[in-house]
This record gives structure tokens, sequence and C-alpha cells, in this order.
């Protein structure tokens, strides 16, 4: 079982001849099987494809100190069996720590998906290449951003249905993933500044279920015991909002008719939902974040350096608010988690010496 794991948690993606091959190794925090995370990774393929990028893909499995003993493993190899760069994300608060074994290691770093933000953090860290020389920097979806339009258009549906509870407001419930990674934070400061500006809107009360289904579910049971008005709820991501749905449906409840959910991702689960009217909105595209790593790494690895006309600390805007129609459009495009279509090589300053500034919107992906 022990070695099946290891397998499982380790999955060798070549492309190229690795002598030759720019090498890039992405520690994933997610699931081998997880949505969200797996089509991450088969953007990161397509990419690594058109760039003659010899791509390695380790899973954390969600189990957030194995991103240790991964980046023990990478530093333990010899010198000529490294890869020129390692890609990771901050989730859990892993960050500081992992920049200072591959920078003590003499490996180039990128973080991607979620980056350093918090003050205590920084403190750690300073910004890429400063205390560690070899963090080149940083790119992040404005995950503000998804929190924000998805908590507006919940807002907004609920003024049309007349959602109103006896004291005239609308009530919502927020569950959010945790309290540690950046990305989860940044979507929940963007859903109270959508309630902040909406005076007829109080925020009962934010959870955080971890980002998963079973843990929403769990505490959904007595959060709509404790708020009986809430009709309004939003969550961190798809997986967190179908929790929060199931229960609603044990309680008689019709999700889309009598209480309005949204969701930030893009499973096919959740186009389904949006296009059947259980979801009221719903935000996603950020997967694509580490495939856009890729372009700016082949790009500095090949004498462009973003830190040029760009900086080193990039927040993108990444996220698409999805209709259903363009739930359809983005099934019929990438339902398969195939990105093959997509040619990333049209986004590298290299090899578009006229481009000047990198657009990583995933909204032009869908057209």
């Amino acid at each position: 079982m022990k070695r099946l794991a290891g397998l499982l948690a380790a999955v060798l993606i070549l492309f190229a001849n690795p002598a030759c091959a720019m090498s890039v190794v992405f520690i994933n925090p997610g699931k081998f099987d997880e949505i969200y995370w797996l089509t991450a990774t088969r953007a990161m393929e397509a990419a690594a494809k058109d760039l003659d990028i010899h791509l390695e893909v380790f899973y954390a499995e969600r189990q957030h100190p194995r991103v240790f003993e991964f980046a023990r493993q990478i530093i333990a190899r010899p010198p000529a069996e490294r890869p020129d760069y390692v890609i990771f994300s901050n989730d859990y608060a892993t960050g500081p720590e992992l920049l200072r074994q591959f920078d003590a290691a003499g490996i180039k770093t990128f973080l991607a998906f979620s980056g350093i933000s918090e003050a205590a953090e920084r403190a750690l860290t300073g910004r890429p290449r400063e205390r560690f020389r070899g963090w080149l920097g940083s790119l992040e979806p404005r995950a503000e951003d998804a929190g924000y339009l998805t908590a507006k258009a919940l807002i907004e549906q609920g003024r049309r249905t007349h959602a109103q509870a006896g004291d005239g407001r609308l009530h919502m419930l927020a569950i959010s993933g945790d309290r540690s990674t950046p990305a989860s934070i940044r979507r929940g400061e963007g859903m109270r500044r959508a309630v902040a500006e909406a005076v007829d809107v109080v925020l009962d009360q934010e959870i955080f279920s971890g980002w998963s289904t079973d843990k929403a579910a769990e505490q959904s049971e007595w959060l709509y015991q404790r708020y009986p008005d809430a009709r309004l709820i939003w969550a961190g991501n798809d997986l967190m909002a179908f929790g929060a749905m199931q229960v609603w449906e044990r309680r008689g409840g019709k999700p889309g008719r009598d209480a309005w959910f949204s969701a930030v991702n893009t499973s096919r689960e959740a186009m389904a939902a949006i296009k059947s009217g259980q979801l009221t909105a719903l935000a996603g595209g950020h997967f694509i974040c580490g495939a856009w790593a890729l372009v700016m790494l082949y790009d500095y690895d090949r004498g462009r350096d973003f830190a040029a006309d760009e900086g080193v600390e990039l927040n993108q805007s990444m996220f698409t608010l999805f209709t259903p129609k363009e739930a359809d459009r983005f099934l019929a495009r990438f339902g398969d988690l195939r990105f093959e279509q997509v040619n990333f090589r049209r986004f590298s300053k290299v090899l578009n010496p006229k481009l000047k500034r990198y657009d990583f919107n995933f909204r032009q992906l869908l057209h």
C-alpha cells in the first residue's frame, strides 16, 4: 500500500528529452483525483508540451506536511537530476519553509495559485529575490474577484426573488475553505466586500469547512437550525457548496427555488448545477494559473525576465463568472480536461516579441 500511495502521490510527466528540455517540478497540494487540482495539472501538461518543458508533478493529497517530504526528496537528488525550477502553492502557509529549504539547496522557485500575502509570512520571506535569492516571483489569480463576483450575483438574485426575512433584510451564510491559505482568505474578503456594499444584507456567520463536501454538510446541519432566516449560501468552492445543498435538500428544500447557492471552480458537476439553476453563481477558470506560471518561467529561462516589465509578484484577473451559455461553451471545449487546443506558445513574450504585457484572463480561452 505504501508503494501504491507513493506512485499516486508522485506522477511523472515526460514531454521531451530531459537532457535538453527545461525542467520543472510542480508540488500540487491537492489530491490526484480532485477535479480542481487535476484540471490544473492537465492544463500545465498541455502548456509544458507546447513549450518543450519536462514537467514532473507530485500530489500532496491535501496532507500539507507531505510537501516538505517532497522538498527533501527533490533536494536529495544528485545536482544533475534536480529540476531547473520548482513551482508550489502557499496552501496552509507552507510557502515560507519551502522557500527556505529550496533556496538553501540552490534550487530556483516560483509560487503559483497562492502566494505570500500575510504580514507574518512576509516577515519570514521578504520579497522575491531579496532574502531568498532563488525565489523568482509569484503568480496568483485575483482571488478576491471570485468571492466578490459570486456574492454580488447571489445578493442580486436574493433581491429579485424577494428572499428577505421578516426584518426586511437578506440573510447570508458563508462557507470558506480554511483560515491560512491566501486564496481562501482573499475569496472571503471579496465576499465580505460585496456584503458591505449591500445595506440590506446580513452575514449571519462565516465557517471554514476545509474545502470538503462532507465537512460542509456536517456544519450546514446546525447552521440551518441556528439561522432559519438565511436563504443565501456563499461557498468558497464547489465541493463545499454541494455539501450545503445536500443538507438543504434533505430538509425538504429546493436549491435555486427557496435558497440560493454560489460556488467557485469548473467541475462538470458545477457546470451542470449552474445550467439547471441549482447554483445561482459560479466563478472559475483560475486553474489555468499553473499553465501561465510555466509560460512566465519559459520566458525567464530564455532571457526575458518578467521582473523588468511585470514585477515579481503578479496578481492577475483570471476568474470568469459563468452563465449557462458559457458553461456549455466550457464543457464543449474543456469538459474532457484536454487543453491541447490552447496554443500556449502565443502567450510567451519570447515567442511573440510584440507582446508587451501578459494577459492571463481565462475568458479569452472560451472564444
